[in-house]
């Protein structure tokens, strides 16, 4: 290797994770934005911030599904699809890939991110498994996005047990 590749690659390497923390530093800015406004939990307020995070993911999972896929062969199934989620969409958004994908071969699909980035600075203690949802719904929107831009309709969901583990949940519709 010459010596002007090992620099290359560790800037490159240097980027992304300068890109990491830059994405998780707006989500969270974005999460306390939404929030800031509205931070009684019983109101219809939250729910508006879910949406508005939700809506945000959808967009950038449109445009990372118009953009991530111009390499790979067209997909065959929905499965090669969710395969493509897990692998090169995660690796694009965390620098890593979903460690896990199930299905009941339904239209079922259950996503597990063990150490999912955008809950491992609030994985110390239970007290924080409440305030999970809004730490997930850009995600969920992001997967949304992307699934519809491929031509797969769907509703993603996501659930967390015990963080920083997160579980989401794609229900495709059977026509």
């Amino acid at each position: 290797m010459r010596a002007g590749s090992a620099g290359r690659i560790f800037r490159r390497a240097r980027g992304c994770m300068a890109d990491t923390v830059l994405f998780e530093f707006l989500h969270t800015e974005m999460v306390a934005e939404l929030w800031a406004h509205d931070p009684d939990p019983g109101s219809g307020g939250q729910k508006m911030s879910l949406s508005v995070l939700e809506g945000m993911g959808f967009r950038v999972g449109q445009a990372l599904g118009e953009r991530l896929p111009r390499e790979t062969l067209a997909f065959r199934e929905e499965l090669d699809v969710l395969k493509f989620l897990c692998k090169d969409l995660w690796v694009a958004v965390f620098q890593k890939q979903m460690d896990s994908l199930r299905t009941n071969h339904q239209g079922t699909y259950v996503l597990q991110d063990n150490s999912f980035p955008l809950l491992l600075p609030m994985a110390s203690g239970l007290q924080y498994l409440e305030e999970a949802p809004k730490f997930l719904a850009f995600t969920c929107g992001l997967l949304h996005g992307a699934l519809c831009t491929l031509g797969i309709e769907s509703v993603v969901t996501a659930s967390v047990a015990a963080l920083p583990v997160c579980k989401f949940q794609v229900v495709i519709p059977k026509s």
